[in-house]
């Protein structure tokens, strides 16, 4: 997947949300894959650190799993969206199947806003699902969850990327925990000194 995505993406799918123009000194942070019973409280307390809000886009099935702790995100005043039931890749998925697994998600997460897993969402997916949900993308793909990728770059990259409008996308999971852990505080600090808000996608 692409740190930043392609100017050529944005216009092939103008439908789809890939940041939020004409906002000054904003910033839209999300997190994909949980809620994870250990690792999303932790989010949840450095962002309450920083007054910061985000969208939360949680797998169905893992809302199922840990109940408390997806409602812990909505308690402490944050957004959650849709992130399938079995994080399905749209390419690899027939619709039908595709849009039922969202209206199983749809049923534990009340909310219009929806992520496709990997970014792989097929034209004919984007074209029912429009009609119900905001499909929101990203500008900035912090790659937490590439082991590959050292803690320092993972922030540097991170900030060297972002700018006001931006919807970043961190991962509350275990595969993204170590270096997201380490440049969440770091980023939230960084833009906090320059001015910079954390607001959730309305």
């Amino acid at each position: 997947m692409f740190d930043k995505p392609p100017a050529i993406l944005k216009k092939l799918y103008p439908s789809l949300i890939w940041d939020i123009s004409d906002i000054d000194k904003k910033i839209f942070l999300t997190f994909d894959d949980g809620p994870h019973p250990v690792i999303t409280p932790k989010v949840l307390d450095i962002l309450d650190s920083y007054n910061a809000k985000a969208v939360f886009f949680c797998v169905g099935d893992n809302v199922s799993k840990y109940p408390e702790t997806y409602n812990q995100i909505l308690d402490r005043g944050h957004k959650t969206g849709i992130h399938t039931f079995n994080h399905l890749n749209g390419w690899k998925t027939d619709d039908k199947t595709y849009l039922s697994n969202i209206e199983k998600a749809a049923k534990l997460i009340n909310s219009n806003l929806l992520r496709p897993p990997y970014g792989r969402i097929s034209p004919s997916q984007i074209k029912i699902l429009k009609k119900t949900y905001k499909i929101i993308m990203w500008s900035v793909l912090t790659r937490d969850y590439d082991s590959s990728l050292s803690r320092r770059k993972c922030f540097e990259n991170s900030v060297k990327k972002t700018s006001s409008g931006s919807i970043v996308v961190f991962h509350d999971s275990e595969k993204a925990e170590n270096n997201m852990m380490y440049t969440l505080p770091l980023f939230l600090e960084h833009f906090k000194s320059l001015g910079y808000g954390f607001e959730a996608i309305e």
